[in-house]
């Protein structure tokens, strides 16, 4: 039933956004279908589309499971991408595919370790995981402009960005006629290999338990601090992941534009899909196929992707109006 529900409201956010910018919803419709799954390329277009929506999205799942209100997935997704460029710059002659997974190992490193630094700041100093991300992600894009800029840069040195991966090391590409590359089925084990372990391990039990009741936690002795800890790493570790598989199957190369806001869109995406790793295959799905219909929607009106983070806006304030709606009614029948 929940599904249903939520389907319905993003199928209304969508045909509200249209009504909104003035566009003819029919047409738009068949515009935005048309780029999202009219054809090979448009489908491969969404499902890239998706991939870095569903991995950072899934590393909100976790942490605010948990009960750590994680912002900062753009940091932990600049910092992952920084680490695999650092491993490129300082080992280039690797084996292509030794280097292909140790920078994909290297960025979830990288972001599981600068997600940790905002735990261990709340769990041990009282600082509070929101400010401390929020602030972290500033700190994380000053980072990738001075890196792209100095010791990361190419070596001719003409333009601020690090030198491009050889193809051998980038991810398998399944048509050079598309985008569509293997890290796509990255992100949906992952998020297959995320349900599994919240909710038929105990680790995931402990973690879910803390996000919902920490005074119970307390009570049956869940060391609190240590579950939190091991969801911000494993969150800041999928938004690196994320960054690793843009880097090795999409980009070949960072510079300042590297993140294209991904960390910040996981928030709603990860909300939409119910704070599940299930839901939020769906949801990010959801989201790609807006990005990719969006682009031939932009071809024949001015509204291009800007439409997509309107809808995104709508359709949370939708969902946040549900909750609200929903635990109203809760709490009168109790």
């Amino acid at each position: 039933m929940r599904v249903i529900v939520v389907s319905i409201g993003l199928v209304l956010a969508l045909v509200l956004t249209l009504l909104m910018f003035g566009l003819p919803v029919g047409e738009s419709l068949g515009r935005l279908w048309e780029g999202a799954f009219g054809s090979e390329a448009a489908l491969s277009r969404t499902l890239v589309k998706a991939t870095p929506l569903l991995l950072t999205g899934l590393g909100m799942v976790i942490a605010w499971r948990a009960g750590m209100y994680n912002i900062g997935g753009e940091g932990q997704f600049i910092i992952g991408g920084l680490v695999g460029a650092a491993l490129f710059k300082i080992a280039p002659s690797l084996a292509p595919g030794l280097l292909n997974v140790g920078i994909l190992c290297a960025t979830a490193l990288g972001g599981a370790l600068y997600a940790l630094l905002a735990a261990w700041l709340q769990v041990s100093r009282g600082v509070q995981v929101v400010i401390s991300t929020i602030l972290l992600n500033f700190v994380a894009i000053q980072a990738l402009d001075w890196a792209v800029s100095g010791p990361l840069r190419r070596a001719d040195g003409r333009l601020p960005m690090t030198d491009v991966l050889p193809n051998p090391a980038m991810l398998q590409r399944f048509d050079r006629q598309t985008d569509l590359h293997s890290g796509v089925f990255v992100a949906l084990l992952a998020a297959l290999a995320l349900f599994v372990f919240l909710y038929w391990t105990r680790a995931g039990f402990r973690i879910r338990v803390v996000g919902t009741n920490p005074r119970a936690a307390r009570t049956v002795r869940v060391d609190a601090g240590r579950s939190q800890l091991l969801a911000m790493a494993i969150s800041g570790g999928f938004c690196g992941l994320a960054a690793g598989i843009e880097y090795t199957g999409l980009t070949g190369q960072l510079d300042t534009g590297f993140s294209q806001q991904w960390g910040f869109l996981a928030i709603p995406v990860a909300l939409l899909g119910g704070l599940n790793p299930i839901g939020t295959i769906g949801s990010s799905l959801y989201f790609g196929a807006l990005f990719a219909g969006s682009e031939n929607l932009a071809r024949f009106t001015k509204s291009g992707s800007t439409m997509v983070y309107v809808i995104q806006a709508v359709a949370v304030l939708g969902f946040v109006g549900l909750q609200a709606w929903q635990q109203r009614r809760r709490e009168a029948s109790a």
